[in-house]
């Protein structure tokens, strides 16, 4: 009697496969671990997003916990976007208009998808454009960090219908508005997607995208079913935000550069320890740092304290791993609420994140244990 392995178990030791040829840096190991499992009938879908994905997300939080470092998270990215070459070679996109998003009697809906300005993270992008191209969509795919005025240039030169828009971190929550109000401005509506946009979508209803999706799958099934039709140029954004009139948000971006030394020297006033770090370590401290204004600087944007409050405590972690002690991060803090002593949003949410720490559970003590 013979039994057939499930799909659910293909796809398990296929991710194992391609994490094993990832950490050994095995291109070639990499692509045959996908390929092999496409020739044996796993639908390329699957291998995009439960695969290739899914083992992407376990880089980052590998990443985040220390055992991989940047360049050998680079290293590994680079080669899961060649495989995902490779696949798209091996799968062939099915003849335009033969999915279900196709207007009777009309062309098949085009689809630019794009990073927005200054977002790096472009594999979930890929990711999406790979999945639309598999349903039949036309898709226009312009890669990481895409300035909004050539963005905008694209669409004025091609057919596009809908634009899909990829950003990974709320600092560029900015950005990403001034992309989303230029898109409608011209008649186009925008597709948002990424973890920018918060767990449940709420910084693009914020921004009034016309649509957010939590992942590839999701955003392909929405895009099928629309309603997807250029409109009337649109010159404004739904999504108001009044509290930006305090200006916080503009003069902390502003000030960042002074903010991060202050906040250094203080550092270095209060903390012993940093007496004997060297200039790579200095370096480190101030890059954390710029991300700690940063975030304070979106969650001013958003007027959410809850995004710095994930940050801090997600960097809490980080830094955990890399032998930082977390009275470092609360000083920080400490430090930056003195200097915003005249702003009342920045130093509330600079308040929660405080206190957000303080509930973090402190790592057990090394040891013996009962």
């Amino acid at each position: 009697m013979s039994t057939r392995t499930t799909p659910s178990t293909d796809l398990a030791a296929t991710r194992r496969r391609l994490w094993e040829a990832l950490r050994a840096r095995d291109e070639a190991a990499a692509t045959a671990a996908v390929l092999d499992a496409r020739d044996e009938g796993v639908p390329a879908e699957a291998l995009l997003l439960d695969v290739i994905g899914s083992v992407q997300a376990r880089l980052g939080g590998e990443w985040a916990a220390g055992r991989v470092g940047v360049a050998q998270e680079h290293a590994a990215t680079a080669i899961q976007d060649r495989v995902v070459a490779a696949l798209a070679l091996r799968s062939p996109a099915p003849p335009a208009g033969t999915g279900d998003h196709r207007e009777p009697g009309g062309p098949p809906r085009r689809v630019t998808v794009a990073c927005v300005d200054g977002e790096w993270h472009a594999l979930p992008a890929r990711l999406l454009a790979e999945v639309l191209r598999g349903r039949g969509f036309l898709v226009d795919y312009l890669g990481a960090h895409v300035p909004t005025p050539h963005l905008v240039a694209h669409l004025h030169q091609t057919g596009t219908d809908v634009v899909a828009l990829s950003s990974s971190l709320p600092v560029r929550l900015p950005t990403a508005h001034a992309a989303v109000t230029a898109v409608q401005a011209v008649g186009l509506p925008v597709l948002v997607g990424g973890a920018a946009f918060g767990p449940d979508g709420r910084y693009a209803r914020l921004l009034g995208a016309d649509g957010w999706a939590p992942d590839a799958r999701a955003a392909a099934d929405l895009l099928a079913v629309g309603p997807w039709r250029p409109g009337e140029p649109r010159t404004d954004s739904t999504g108001g935000l009044p509290h930006l009139s305090d200006q916080e948000y503009t003069l902390v971006t502003r000030a960042r550069p002074r903010l991060v030394g202050q906040v250094l020297r203080g550092l270095e006033d209060t903390l012993p320890a940093m007496a004997s770090y060297d200039e790579r370590q200095r370096e480190r401290t101030a890059e954390d740092i710029a991300h700690i204004v940063d975030f304070l600087a979106a969650s001013l944007y958003a007027d959410d304290a809850e995004l710095f409050t994930g940050f801090v405590t997600w960097t809490a972690g980080v830094l955990r791993a890399r032998g930082v002690p977390g009275d470092a991060l609360v000083a920080a803090l400490d430090l930056l609420a003195h200097a915003q002593r005249d702003f009342p949003r920045a130093r509330a949410h600079l308040a929660e994140g405080r206190r957000a720490l303080v509930r973090v559970p402190r790592p057990p003590a090394p040891g013996p244990r009962s």
